[in-house]
Formats: structure tokens, C-alpha cells, sequence
């Protein structure tokens, strides 16, 4: 009997054994995470966390470790697709030879497709690409998105993401704009033009008739409310709703931010001025934005990692944080590249977590402010603390980092 006890307790010293440094943090503070590391299939808690290590030329060397990460195990990527479709714009634009601030003209062939020719959140009243990427960075929105999408095309934005290596990704729809699947297959017509009003480009509509989805149905939760607003006894099915998993996130967060840590042929085909221009909206606080502005946001709006939903806290003022967030359906997530300037700290972290208690989808009771807030902010503030007191041979010169948010 005692052997048997002692082989027990043997197990399960070994099953929370840290096995790299990120299990180790979390493990080192169950004040802060017992509840998601003794739970992790709950919460379906996945998290990747990448060192960065200068050589004596500034090049980085990056060291990932993963909590959980598995790209079989599903997780709705809400808003976090708004970054891969904000960089591709910036692709195929450049591929066109046309400047971002350009006019864009969304045009309709269906009733369901909607023409957007002003945009009166801009100070000149036009739509751009330019503005768009704008307003997804600032505060993630839905709209600016879906007129990227239906920029990009349904089956180029897809096709172009897999030939790119970020495998598992399906990108099927619009974003809170509740259309038949058929819909979402058809983008609209367009139209780019310059000061002069001179058409620089013309796009007509398009339609996928590969559609995507899943092989099979993804059934997550114990029910769901329907459009009457009552709670059916079946769990909901995401098989035709968009797929990115953890590590093809995690991948195209590392390109963005440290293209020179890849060879020429996985960076992305955007100009210097163009990396410089998502950095800038990536790391700015949405009350720092003169165009568009934003008056009803606070500071650390759309900055989880390390922030949580705080409005009132003191923001650190050696620190910017590089990022693009998603939440919907219960799933909260964080893409995020964090610098300190003074301390010379830098590092790369990417996590999903599911705050749903009931199970229950489509109710909008989730606990984003009981579960995902506080974990996302004490998951940034401690591995910043270890980032800190990390030793490295060579600092690293962030200076490329450093923008002007006064205009």
C-alpha cells in the first residue's frame, strides 16, 4: 500500500513537472494560474512564448516554447485574422503599384453586398486601404475588415495564406455581419482611385465555388441559444466558421515584426514604409489617433497581454506593445510582440483561452472580465518580470521601434 502511495505521488509530481521555462512560470505561480494549468482542457488554454536573442549584429535568434499548442484541438480565431488580411492588402497593393491612401470604392452586385463610398471617420471623408488598416489595428474593426476581405477575395486570401506556409488556416467569412455561407463566397466589385479621381484600378466581382470547411463537425460546448433566445440542448458547430491556429499566428506575428530572422523568401512583399506604418498603428494607443480619432476608448483599449481591460491604469511609459487581439464566442486571444526600450527587453507571446463557465454559445455571457482579462494580464506582467532579469550577451537596438504618435 505504501509503495502504490508513493508511486502516486510519484506520478503526480511528474505530470506537473515543468517541461520548459513557460510551463515553468505558470507553474511557479498558481496564485495566478492553478486554475487554467489543473484545468487547461476547460479553458482549451493554449500559449506560445518566444525569446529573443541578439547576435553581435543585431540579428535575431529566436527560442519558442509552447503550452498546450495543437493545432487539431480548435479555437475560434475572432479578430486576429484582421492582421493577416491588413498585411496582404498591403501585398497586393503593392504588387499593383498603388499607394495605400488611394481612394477605395466598395461596389455592389448583390442585395447583400453593401457600396461604401465615404468613410466619415476619415478627415478627408474618403475610404483607403490605408484608413481601414487604421481603424483594425486601433480598435479591431469589424467593417474595415470586410472590406479587405472582400479585397483580398475569398479564395486568393486563403490560397495566398497556405502558399505562405500557415498551414490550418480557412478564412470563410465576414466579420459580425450574419450572411448565408453562399454569401460570403461572393465579394464585391471595386474600384481604387487616385486624388484626381482617375480609376487606378477595377476589381469585379468575385465568387469561390470551392467553398471552405471543415472535414468534419467541430462541436464545442454543452448549448446554444438560438435566434429566439432560447438555450437548445446541442453544442455549437464551428466547422464552417474561420480556422487559424496558434502556430501559423504565432508564425506570421515573428515574420511581421522580425522579418530579419527569416530568408527573403518567407518575408512579406511590403515596403520598409509599410512595415513602419503597421508598427506604428500596431503599437499605438487608440487615444493617441488624430486620424481617425477616438474619443469614447482608453489608453490600453485592444492591449490584453500585460494590461488586462484596466481603463485607469499607469501605462508604462519605456513600454509599447505591438499587437492584434480577437474575442468572440468565449475565445480571447493576444498576438503580441512586447518592448521595453529601457530595459531592453523584447519578446513574442501568442495565446488562446475559452471564458465560457456554462458552456453555453451565442448567449453573450461570457467571462471575459473574470477569466481572460486578469489571465492575460498577469501572463504578460510575469514574463515581462523574467524578461527583465534575463541575461543576454547582446542587447538589443530597438530603435526601429521608436515612433512619433503626436500626428
Amino acid at each position: 500500500m505504501r509503495k502504490l502511495l508513493f508511486l502516486l505521488i510519484s506520478m503526480s509530481t511528474f505530470a506537473q513537472k515543468p517541461a520548459n521555462i513557460l510551463q515553468h512560470l505558470l507553474l511557479s505561480q498558481p496564485e495566478k494560474f492553478k486554475k487554467f494549468t489543473d484545468h487547461p482542457e476547460k479553458y482549451r488554454l493554449q500559449i506560445l512564448y518566444t525569446q529573443i536573442d541578439r547576435d553581435a549584429k543585431n540579428k535575431p535568434h529566436l527560442t519558442t516554447y509552447s503550452y498546450r499548442s495543437d493545432s487539431a484541438e480548435y479555437f475560434y480565431p475572432a479578430s486576429t485574422v484582421k492582421l493577416a488580411a491588413s498585411v496582404l492588402a498591403l501585398e497586393k497593393l503593392k504588387a499593383l503599384k498603388i499607394d495605400k491612401s488611394s481612394t477605395f470604392q466598395t461596389l455592389k452586385n448583390r442585395p447583400s453586398q453593401l457600396e461604401i463610398l465615404h468613410d466619415t471617420s476619415s478627415a478627408s471623408g474618403l475610404p483607403s486601404v490605408e484608413h481601414y488598416i487604421k481603424k483594425i489595428l486601433l480598435v479591431s474593426d469589424n467593417e474595415a475588415y470586410n472590406r479587405l476581405y472582400e479585397f483580398l477575395g475569398q479564395r486568393p486570401f486563403n490560397e495566398t495564406m497556405r502558399s505562405k506556409g500557415f498551414n490550418g488556416v480557412r478564412l470563410t467569412h465576414r466579420l459580425q455581419t450574419p450572411l448565408p455561407r453562399l454569401e460570403n463566397q461572393y465579394t464585391n466589385p471595386l474600384t481604387l482611385l487616385n486624388a484626381s479621381g482617375k480609376i487606378l484600378y477595377s476589381q469585379i466581382e468575385a465568387y469561390n465555388d470551392q467553398p471552405y470547411s471543415s472535414a468534419s463537425p467541430i462541436l464545442i460546448g454543452k448549448g446554444t441559444m438560438n435566434d429566439a433566445g432560447v438555450v437548445e440542448d446541442r453544442p455549437l458547430d464551428f466547422s464552417l466558421k474561420n480556422a487559424y491556429p496558434l502556430e501559423a499566428q504565432h508564425l506570421f506575428l515573428q515574420r511581421l515584426l522580425l522579418p530579419e530572422a527569416f530568408p527573403l523568401k518567407d518575408r512579406f512583399q511590403i515596403s520598409q514604409a509599410d512595415y513602419s506604418f503597421l508598427y506604428r498603428y500596431m503599437s499605438m494607443y487608440p487615444t493617441e489617433s488624430k486620424d481617425p480619432t477616438y474619443t469614447n476608448e482608453f489608453a490600453t483599449y485592444c492591449k490584453f497581454l500585460y494590461y488586462g481591460s484596466e481603463k485607469n491604469v499607469s501605462l508604462n511609459p519605456n513600454m509599447r506593445i505591438f499587437n492584434k487581439v480577437g474575442d468572440a464566442y468565449g475565445f480571447l486571444l493576444d498576438n503580441a510582440y512586447v518592448v521595453d526600450f529601457e530595459k531592453k527587453v523584447e519578446f513574442i507571446v501568442t495565446a488562446v483561452i475559452l471564458c465560457n463557465e456554462d458552456e453555453i454559445f451565442n448567449d453573450e455571457k461570457y467571462d471575459y472580465d473574470t477569466i481572460g482579462f486578469p489571465f492575460y494580464k498577469n501572463l504578460g506582467q510575469v514574463i515581462y518580470d523574467y524578461e527583465v532579469k534575463r541575461p543576454k550577451k547582446h542587447l538589443p537596438n530597438l530603435e526601429h521601434l521608436r515612433f512619433d504618435y503626436s500626428n
